[in-house]
């Protein structure tokens, strides 16, 4: 009695879905296929080593590479404490930690000036006791590129976090650890996988990262000038070279979402 709707179900899908579903897929493709066509790739190799290209290549990997590293040393603490600590008013804390999600960039930029620039909240502090400014350096374009990719992060850590055995940890605590101890032996490991992929997708989205980058870091050539910024600079004056660096960001983007598909994609 229930094959006859399975054969109904496994037939011909309707033209409502398949034509929304095609326009759709369309819409995602063709300016990735369009890119790829217009590639400039008889040059490309010689694009690619330009001086420009590698030092803005250089300043994004460095950048992204840095900031991944303060979202984990942060962001770590900060899902486990979400995700194991009973916390007052716990929603709302996890609700501002992804805000920058849905923040628009440019947003995001004027926040930051307005708490670590010069006259912000912080900065004048920083600067008149430690002489450090943040603004318009390096270092300001890692703190940009944190600030929006440390909530990819949290959310990927606190999700394998609630998904974990907590036996294992309890089983721990029982023979004497310490909590540092479990969180170090026990809770890490188990953890590791989504720690793995919310680091990679932290950096990815640092690499990417354009508005607030531009807003509280600048555009200045081998100091803040990542790639996303070298690409719309480029956009204006000689296009085959925002090409060549659109390609590599979307070769990076490829070899991201390949090495997650386990993860994040599903298929039959």
């Amino acid at each position: 009695m229930s094959a006859a709707p399975d054969r109904r179900l496994a037939g011909r899908p309707p033209w409502v879905l398949v034509v929304p579903a095609l326009l759709g897929l369309a819409f995602l493709v063709l300016p990735l296929a369009g890119l790829l066509i217009r590639a400039p790739w008889p040059t490309l190799p010689a694009r690619l080593a330009e001086p420009q290209v590698l030092e803005a290549l250089r300043l994004s990997l460095v950048t992204a590479t840095i900031a991944t590293a303060v979202c984990l040393v942060l962001g770590v603490p900060l899902a486990w404490m979400l995700a194991r600590v009973d916390l007052p008013g716990r929603r709302l804390v996890r609700a501002l930690v992804t805000v920058p999600l849905v923040l628009p960039p440019v947003v995001g930029g004027v926040a930051l000036l307005l708490v670590l620039g010069r006259r912000g909240l912080i900065g004048q502090w920083l600067e008149s006791a430690f002489g450090v400014t943040l603004p318009f350096t390096t270092a300001g374009v890692v703190v940009a590129e944190a600030f929006v990719a440390m909530p990819f992060l949290v959310i990927s850590v606190e999700g394998a976090l609630r998904a974990a055995d907590r036996r294992y940890e309890e089983a721990a605590a029982t023979l004497g650890a310490s909590r540092w101890t479990v969180f170090r032996r026990v809770t890490l490991p188990l953890v590791a996988p989504g720690v793995m992929a919310g680091a990679v997708l932290c950096w990815a989205r640092a690499l990417g990262e354009f508005g607030a980058t531009i807003t509280f870091a600048g555009n200045f050539p081998g100091t803040t000038r990542t790639m996303p910024l070298a690409v719309y600079l480029a956009l204006e004056t000689e296009p085959e070279a925002a090409i060549v660096l659109s390609l590599v960001l979307l070769a990076v983007s490829v070899i991201i979402l390949a090495g997650l598909r386990d993860r994040w994609v599903t298929s039959p």
